[in-house]
């Protein structure tokens, strides 16, 4: 046998295209990650202004214009009401100008990132200064002393996602990708909702009671917690119902490869280029991550958006895998089991 046949035998055509999908995956999750996150800046802050009627205006005008946009600035009536739609996620930081003296206050939210509340005061200082004014720092929402960067929310979600689709893997990886029946799809269904239960209770508690990396109700991260893991496992086995094995490979492109860089964790979603800040908020990272930070520092504020998206995530993947495991299949594992089906006769029925 000539060494070409011999890599004929040892890689068939199917690994062939498997490897070819492998390769496509690496190279697309080296763009994906270094093309958001390789050079972050702020874009379009949601930013509040406080200041006297007389000069609000020309202030929301000069903070417009900067150069790059790095704000988008709006009026606000008071300091409290600045502080409010901080609380509420509506905002990200805000300028409460003195009318009397020439030290005005900028209020920021470090738990929302700390990367974006240090960038807003870099940048107001700059403004400021150049006014031949000061600026103080207010953090209105801070990060925990034990949550760096304010990333821990983040590394919780992706630990989640990471068992969600794992766990449906090795659901399709001993039993097959494709469920032979309703009742074993049910099954499968079950088992990912008890694991996402367990899952969801675990790294609650190592986040919060363990490690105390994050404030906030415990059981309000593991309820988002078992959610994440239940949606990001159900899309896996209805991909994996729908396409076998590659299905596993779609996973990881939706959810590491677009949904991990796009999700607001290493830098806040105004810091990343437009296309990943749009797709973000849509993907379980995105939605888990935002969903986890306002639990954690935000009086549980905002939420409501990314649990729905959560919970469409986790519906859409309950009833394809569910309708997939219902559809008469005309692959072998059908054929193969009414070949093997005795007939009246005593005999095997034709396939």
């Amino acid at each position: 046998m000539t060494f070409v046949d011999e890599v004929k035998n040892a890689v068939t055509p199917r690994a062939a295209l498997l490897v070819i999908g492998v390769l496509g995956l690496q190279l697309l999750f080296i763009a994906s990650y270094v093309g958001a996150l390789h050079k972050p800046k702020p874009t379009d802050v949601a930013f509040g202004v406080v200041a006297p009627q007389r000069m609000s205006q020309q202030l929301v005008a000069q903070l417009d214009g900067l150069p790059g946009g790095p704000l988008d600035p709006r009026t606000v009536s008071s300091e409290a009401e600045a502080r409010e739609q901080i609380m509420n996620r509506e905002i990200d930081g805000a300028l409460i100008v003195s009318p009397q003296g020439r030290t005005d206050t900028l209020l920021v939210a470090s738990g929302g990132g700390t990367v974006l509340s240090s960038a807003l005061e870099r940048l107001l200082t700059q403004v400021e200064g150049e006014q031949g004014r000061t600026v103080r720092t207010v953090d209105v929402a801070p990060a925990s002393a034990d949550d760096f960067d304010g990333l821990s929310s983040f590394y919780l979600v992706v630990g989640w996602c990471v068992g969600g689709y794992l766990c449906a893997s090795i659901l399709a990886i001993s039993a097959g990708t494709k469920p032979a029946n309703r009742q074993r799809a049910v099954i499968r269904t079950s088992v990912m909702a008890l694991y996402a239960i367990a899952g969801g209770i675990g790294g609650a508690a190592i986040i919060g009671p363990v490690l105390g990396a994050l404030p906030g109700s415990f059981w309000g991260l593991a309820g988002l917690g078992a959610l994440v893991v239940f949606s990001v496992g159900m899309t896996t086995l209805a991909l994996e119902a729908l396409t076998g094995i590659v299905g596993i490979g779609l996973a990881v492109l939706i959810i590491v490869v677009a949904g991990n860089p796009s999700a607001g964790g290493a830098f806040p979603l105004p810091m990343l280029p437009d296309f990943w800040r749009a797709i973000g908020p849509a993907l379980p990272p995105g939605a888990g991550t935002w969903a986890a930070r306002s639990i954690a520092y935000f009086r549980g504020n905002a939420v409501t958006g990314p649990l729905l998206v959560l919970s469409a995530w986790a519906v859409a993947g309950t009833a394809l895998t569910l309708l997939l495991s219902m559809r008469r299949r005309d692959g072998r594992d059908d054929k193969g089991v009414e070949a093997a089906a005795p007939s009246p006769s005593g005999g095997s029925t034709a396939a």
